[in-house]
C-alpha cells in the first residue's frame, strides 16, 4: 500500500514539486489532509489538499505536491506575500482561465451537481459575465465608484435580508431564530452604513493593502533570490521577475495610485470574462454529451 506521504522526500532535498502518477497512489489522502478551498489557481487542477506546508494538487492523471515555505494557518500574511504574491496570484489566475475557455480542461464537469440546470442557464450566466467583465473593462472608474457606493451596501442588505426571512417560519409567521434575526439586522444596518463611507476611504485602504502586499512580497523574494538558485526551487528566473514588477507596481502604485487601481480594475474585468467563456465552454460541452442519450 502506497500514499502521498510516502513520496515527500525529495521536498526536502531541493525540489520544488514531484508530480506522481495517480495509479501509484493506492492510498487517498488522510485526514490530516485537509481540503482547500481557496488557492492560486493552475491549469487541470480538480480539488486542492494542505498539510501543514504540504500542498497537493490533484489533476485527473496525477497527483501534484509542492512545499510552501508557510503554512497558511499558522503563517498567513507571510504565505499570503511569499508563497502567493499579488502577480503570480493574477497571471495564474488568467492563465488556468484562459486555458479552460479553450477547452483543455475538463475538470469543472466533475463538480457540477446538477446538469440540466447548468445546461439551461449555463450559456445565459456566462454572456452575464463577459458583458460584466467587458463594463469593468471599458469604464473601470465607474465601476470602481458603482462596486463601493452600490454594489458592496446592496448585497450586504441582501444578505441581511435572508438571514431575516431563514429566521422565521412563514407559516405560522413566527419567529423561530433569534440569533438570525439579529444577525439580520446588524447586516442590514452595517450595508446601510457603508453606502455612507466616502470613496476615499475605500480608495485609501485599497491602496494601502494593496502596496503593502506588493512591497512585502518583493523584499521578501528578493531577501531570497540575493541567496541563490538553491533558496528559490520553484523557479529562480520566473520569483525575480515577479519581484521586480512587485517592486515597480509598489513605486507606481505612490506616485500614480488612480492608474493602479484602474488597471486592476481592467484585470478584473478581463477575469470575469474569461470566467464567462469558460462556464459557456463547458456549457456547450455538458450539452453535447448528453445530447446522445
Amino acid at each position: 500500500m502506497t500514499k502521498i506521504d510516502d513520496y515527500l522526500k525529495p521536498l526536502h532535498q531541493g525540489v520544488w514539486e514531484i508530480a506522481i502518477p495517480k495509479e501509484n497512489v493506492t492510498e487517498l489522502p488522510g485526514e490530516e489532509w485537509v481540503k482547500s478551498t481557496i488557492n492560486v489557481p493552475s491549469p487541470g487542477t480538480i480539488a486542492s489538499y494542505r498539510n501543514g506546508q504540504y500542498h497537493v494538487h490533484e489533476t485527473k492523471t496525477e497527483w501534484r505536491i509542492h512545499l510552501d515555505r508557510y503554512d497558511p494557518k499558522k503563517h498567513p500574511f507571510l504565505h499570503l506575500i511569499d508563497d502567493a504574491p499579488l502577480f503570480l496570484m493574477i497571471s495564474e489566475t488568467i492563465i488556468t482561465l484562459f486555458s479552460e475557455a479553450r477547452g483543455r480542461s475538463t475538470h469543472t464537469q466533475d463538480i457540477i451537481k446538477n446538469q440540466e440546470t447548468f445546461i439551461r442557464n449555463g450559456t445565459l450566466f456566462g454572456l452575464f459575465l463577459i458583458l460584466l467583465g467587458l463594463t469593468f473593462v471599458l469604464s473601470p472608474e465607474k465601476m470602481y465608484v458603482s462596486l463601493f457606493e452600490e454594489i458592496i451596501p446592496f448585497f450586504v442588505i441582501l444578505v441581511g435580508i435572508i438571514a431575516i426571512v431563514k429566521g422565521i417560519d412563514w407559516r405560522s409567521r413566527v419567529v423561530n431564530q433569534k440569533k438570525e434575526i439579529i444577525y439580520g439586522g446588524f447586516t442590514i444596518f452595517l450595508g446601510c452604513i457603508l453606502g455612507y463611507i466616502p470613496l476615499i476611504f475605500w480608495s485609501l485602504l485599497l491602496i494601502s493593502i494593496l502596496g503593502a502586499w506588493m512591497f512585502f512580497s518583493a523584499a521578501l523574494l528578493f531577501n531570497r533570490i540575493r541567496k541563490g538558485k538553491s533558496a528559490v526551487p520553484e523557479g529562480f528566473y520566473s520569483r525575480l521577475a515577479i519581484a521586480i514588477i512587485s517592486l515597480i507596481l509598489f513605486i507606481t502604485i505612490f506616485y500614480a495610485p488612480a492608474i493602479i487601481l484602474e488597471l486592476l480594475f481592467i484585470i478584473l474585468g478581463i477575469i470575469i470574462m474569461l470566467a464567462g467563456c469558460v462556464l459557456i465552454t463547458t456549457t456547450v460541452k455538458l450539452k453535447n454529451r448528453s445530447d446522445p442519450y
